[in-house]
This record gives structure tokens, sequence and C-alpha cells, in this order.
């Protein structure tokens, strides 16, 4: 037993309560009370405990999107010419990376920002991979990553024709596997979705056999949308369709289906979203980074279209994504009064509920019977901080680095900045001697 108290507990979710002198108790990886901290110590007072002195408590973070193997980029000098375009991006980087990674790249290159999750408070993620040439058996060693570090984790391999069609054979029969392996044997800490790279990167032959492949498994898509313009021009040149009509046609689309993106989509391909349930991710620093546009989150959401909030690998910190995702849609509405209600809603609202369709159970908020993903914020509020305007506080008041301890699945993970039971230095060292190698090669 687990008892997180002497803090300001900030709930979140449908209870919304702010309690100071608050306390969480943990039992066996689900909260079982949240109280006054003085009261809970005394009903129970064999629990192990740890003091936030005063800090925040509130629910992880959970990342919608995230790609671990991109990990080696960071810092990579390309000597090839400038990319002028988001095509030029995934030629001359991503498309020259993953080819380069073997098994052992793909563990390290998951436990490194597996460490910085837990860092910044980040509890749960829903990967999206690529290794053309270490398929097989890729999916369980990133999830062997996850389980070391404690992180809760989703995976999916991205099926692509763009490196021909044995290896997009080997990347169904990896989705397959992976999704079956964690239905056989169930786990709130690992998921599986089918992973899909992109239309433009996709034959209608190999579409058909995605969708079939993945009919009997009960698992939803994890998808590029219309990320790039290239994407959409390609749908239209080749099918006749935009990239959501294609994808409906091959029965993509679905309530356990994540689109991520959706920057070039108009409002008839909204409402095939909506129709069909489909949650979409928005992924704000790296569109702007890869100047591919603007998503219409706004018009999504008020169409009632459930878009979460990810990161697409530039970043573990998802206090650092709210951030961008608040000043992109107002600098795109050249309208200073929107996104103040959206945002928080895709954060702390519509990614506890994507989390939960895959993984089972309660997220986001301090509750009893949810599962007990708990961070403590060194964050004391200059003004007051009440159910009504807690998101303001965490908008301007808190990043990632702000975060002291993690808690995930009831395992303390990071304790007053210090992680537990993980050697980040052999890791570091042992990351850095893969990448100089990889950079080397490319």
């Amino acid at each position: 037993m687990l008892l997180i108290g002497n803090g300001t507990v900030l709930t979140l979710g449908n209870s919304n309560q702010v309690i100071p002198n608050g306390g969480v108790l943990i039992q066996d990886r689900k909260i079982q009370e949240i109280g006054l901290t003085e009261d809970l110590q005394t009903r129970f007072p064999d629990a192990e405990f740890i003091d936030a002195h005063g800090k925040l408590i509130i629910p992880g973070m959970i990342n919608t999107h995230m790609h671990l193997y991109s990990t080696f980029a960071r810092g990579m000098d390309s000597k090839s010419k400038p990319p002028k375009s988001f095509g030029d991006i995934l030629e001359g980087l991503w498309w020259k990376l993953d080819k380069l990674l073997s098994l052992e790249d793909v563990y390290y290159s998951g436990l490194t920002p597996l460490i910085e999750c837990i860092k910044t408070g980040t509890t749960t993620i829903i990967d999206h991979h690529a290794s053309p040439m270490a398929i097989k058996g890729s999916l369980f060693t990133l999830a062997k990553a996850a389980k070391e570090m404690g992180v809760r984790a989703a995976f999916c391999y991205e099926v692509s024709d763009r490196d021909g069609e044995e290896i997009a054979q080997e990347g169904i029969q990896e989705n397959v596997d992976f999704i079956s392996a964690c239905q056989a044997n169930p786990d709130p800490m690992v998921a599986g979705l089918f992973g899909l790279h992109a239309s433009f990167t996709l034959s209608d032959q190999t579409l058909a056999e995605c969708s079939s492949a993945a009919k009997g498994l009960d698992a939803g898509f994890h998808v590029h949308v219309a990320e790039g313009k290239e994407d959409l021009d390609d749908s239209l040149t080749k099918y006749g369709m935009r990239v959501v009509e294609r994808l409906e046609k091959f029965d993509i689309l679905g309530p356990k289906t994540l689109a991520i993106h959706c920057v070039h989509i108009n409002d008839h391909e909204i409402d095939l979203l909506k129709a069909s349930q489909t949650s979409v991710v928005h992924n704000p620093e790296s569109n702007m980074g890869n100047a591919v546009g603007v998503t219409p989150v706004l018009k999504m959401m008020s169409k009632g279209v459930q878009v979460g909030l990810g990161t697409d690998g530039y970043t573990s910190d998802m206090f650092e994504s709210g951030k961008v995702a608040n000043v992109l849609q107002k600098h795109a509405a050249a309208d200073p009064s929107v996104a103040w209600g959206e945002v928080p809603q895709m954060l702390y609202g519509n990614n506890p509920e994507i989390a939960s369709k895959l993984f089972g159970g309660k997220f986001g908020e301090l509750v009893e019977g949810a599962w007990a993903d708990v961070i403590v914020v060194d964050y004391v509020p200059p003004t007051p901080l009440d159910s009504n305007n807690w998101s303001g506080h965490l908008l301007f008041g808190v990043s990632g680095r702000s975060v002291e301890t993690t808690v995930i699945n009831g395992r303390v993970r990071m304790l007053d900045r210090k992680l537990i039971h993980i050697d980040e230095v052999a890791i570091g060292e042992r990351s850095r001697e893969l990448a100089q190698g990889i950079w080397n090669r490319i």
C-alpha cells in the first residue's frame, strides 16, 4: 500500500476536485481512496508514504501518438541539402534512418525516450514504429523496453509498400502476431494496434490485406492521415478520392482507430470521422516543424470528433505539447479567444478516453478504482487554484521537468527526481554508441 500525500490533490476528470493537504492511497495498481492526508495516515498507518511537500499531485500524462524509433535522429547532422518539402524530410531523414535500425537499435531507441517519459510525467504512450530491415520481433522488443522502464504503452508496426511487397507482408504479420499475443495474455501495461504508414505509401491491395488481417483481431488501426499535401494529392490523382474517403472504403475507420494529424481534410471527411467514431490525434510541434499546415482541431471538435494530443516523437513532454497546441490554434485562427477549452479537453479529457479504449480501466482522474498513474509536480501556485482555473495554472506554470515523482500502475519509477532501479548512465552510453554507428552508415 502506498500513500502519496501532503500535497494539493488535483483530481481532474468528472470529480474535478482540488484538495489542499490531500493524499492519494494506492493498492494493487489502482487508486483506493482520495482524501485528507492526516485522515488517510491515521487509518492506514502502515502505508508507505511519499511526501509531496505541498506540491501538486495529479494524474499521469498520456501521449496518444509517439515515435520511439525517432530517438537516434536527435542531433544528427544531415549532409544532404536542406529539405524543401515534407517529402524531402521523409526521404532524406526518416526513411534512411528506419532502414538502418537493428533490433538492438530498436530496444535502445525505445529505452531512452521512455526514461524521458518518466522524467516528464508521461505515464502512458501510444507508439507507431518502423524498422523495415528488422521487423520481426520489433514490437515485442519495444514492449520489453517499456516493461523494464515501467511505462504503460501500446505498439504497432507501420505497414508500407515503400520497401516492397515482402517487407509489407512482414509488417502485416508483426502486427497480427503482436496483437494476438496481447490478447492471449491480457496486460493493462501493454496493448497492440494495427499500424499503417499513410495512404500514399499503401496500394489498394495492401490496404485490403491489412483490413482483412485486422478483422478477426478486434483491434483498431493507427495511421497517418493527410499529414502532408502529398498524401492528399496522391489519393486524388490515383484513386479519385480524398484520404479519409479512401480509408473508409477499406474499413479502416472506426471507434478503435487513431487517425493521426488530419491536416488536409475537408468538411465531408470530418463528417466521416465523426460518423465512424474515429479518434484523431493532433501533433502541433511536428506539424509546425515539418511545415505541413494546421490541423482543423477547432472545427473537428465543434462537430463532435474526439481529438487527442500527441507529440509525434518531437518530445516526451505532454505539458509542452499542450502549450504549443494552445498557441498554434490561436495563431492560425488569428483569434486569442480560442483553444482555451479545446486543448485541456484534448489533453486531460480525450487522451484518457483514448487510452481507456486500448487498455481498459479508468485514466486521467484521481478517483477510486482508476489506474494508479500519479505524478507529483513542483508547482506552488502564486494565485488561487480551484476547480475552475486549474488548466490555466498547468498551461502557464508547469512543464515536464517540473515533475518530481512518477508512479505508474502503482509502481514508483521516479522519486524526488531520482529514477528507481533504472541505470540511466549505462543505457545512455550504449544508446550513444549505437546512434553514432547509424550516423556513420547514413
